[in-house]
């Protein structure tokens, strides 16, 4: 295996000649911001796309599911036309991920390695805008495993955290599915909604090993997504409404044909039977507003009580989206917004 120059933190700052080439920005206005920059670390290259109103210096960086999905998938048209007015807002691709380049090997893929590279977008971000920017930071799905391990290795460059649907404890996802799966199947059958469907699903469940297996989790997985398309044609939850710039559905499945290969990575190294934030989320302190659906079949609910309950910032809040799945940006979008510009608003 071919050995890998490792790029200390603090010479991390990217191809800041290029930076005027990405840019379709002026540094004196930074209002109407409309911009990419390219983050290099440790042998990758991660495109971040920039838009919003900078003009206050505050940036919201946002980290995408997966992994293996896109930074653009998050920018929905109420992303543009609500929370891009209240700040700016960092879409990144990270390592393995959309645009993203590099040339490293299996090795050069670690949640740690990741949480580096969140860490350098914002040494970039402050050596671009000014070292006086602050920001927020949010992760959706495999974003909240990211996010947390993030702020566990440096929590003090940002002025507040929000889980959207989050993967805090990926080892305890394989359980909650068994236990939410017999929850709202059978709900859904007492209701009289698409009964073959969850029949089936609790024929699944009662079938699956009671301990982590990769197959079983796989199932799992691609049930809940399809869990929540069976709901929102049963009119319990809303439909997403995925306007963003990239039209793109991710979950374990289709990750094999986009960023596969660092899911794989992280799958081998002991994501999903291992990893668990739990038990260290006392450690973050900082203002915390977790988002969740109600009817998230992906990552069920119960974690989003577990959020709370762990957290160890004086400062947190709990909202549950009463019409959504995985995706209350989406689903509820409004709401969304106004949860997210509120919370900056109140802690920037």
């Amino acid at each position: 295996m071919r050995k890998i120059i490792c790029i200390p933190l603090r010479t991390v700052f990217i191809l800041v000649t290029l930076l005027s080439f990405f840019s379709c920005s002026n540094n004196d206005d930074l209002s109407d911001l409309n911009a990419t920059i390219m983050v290099r670390h440790k042998n990758a290259d991660m495109p971040a796309y920039i838009y919003g109103n900078g003009s206050e210096k505050v940036f919201l960086i946002t980290l995408h599911g997966g992994p293996g999905s896109i930074g653009l998938g998050f920018r929905n048209s109420t992303f543009k036309n609500k929370i891009e007015k209240a700040c700016a807002v960092v879409y990144f691709d990270q390592r393995g991920s959309g645009m993203s380049q590099g040339s490293y090997s299996e090795n050069g893929i670690s949640i740690d390695i990741m949480a580096e590279d969140v860490l350098a977008l914002v040494k970039v971000l402050k050596h671009k805008y000014g070292s006086d920017s602050r920001f927020f930071l949010m992760g959706h799905s495999w974003g909240g495993c990211l996010g947390t391990a993030t702020l566990l290795k440096n929590q003090n460059e940002f002025l507040g955290w929000i889980e959207i649907d989050g993967m805090h404890n990926p080892k305890g996802m394989y359980s909650r599915y068994i236990e939410n799966f017999e929850l709202i199947a059978n709900q859904q059958i007492n209701e009289g909604n698409s009964i073959d469907f969850w029949e089936s699903t609790l024929n699944l469940i009662n079938t699956v090993p009671l301990i982590y297996d990769e197959s079983a989790f796989f199932d799992m997985n691609n049930k809940a997504f399809n869990a929540e398309v069976k709901l929102g044609r049963d009119g319990v939850i809303n439909k997403p409404r995925n306007d963003s710039d990239v039209l793109f559905e991710y979950n374990f499945i289709t990750a094999l044909s986009t960023g596969g290969n660092t899911q794989a990575i992280l799958i081998d190294q002991g994501l999903l039977e291992t990893v668990t934030y739990t038990n260290r989320l006392s450690e973050i302190t900082i203002p915390s507003l977790i988002l969740w659906g109600k009817y998230d079949m992906v990552l069920p609910v119960s974690f989003a009580q577990e959020a709370y309950d762990n957290l160890g910032s004086s400062s947190k809040e709990l909202v549950l989206f009463e019409d959504s799945g995985h995706e209350p940006m989406f689903s509820e979008a409004d709401l969304f917004a106004e949860k997210v510009i509120q919370f900056i608003d109140e802690n920037k």
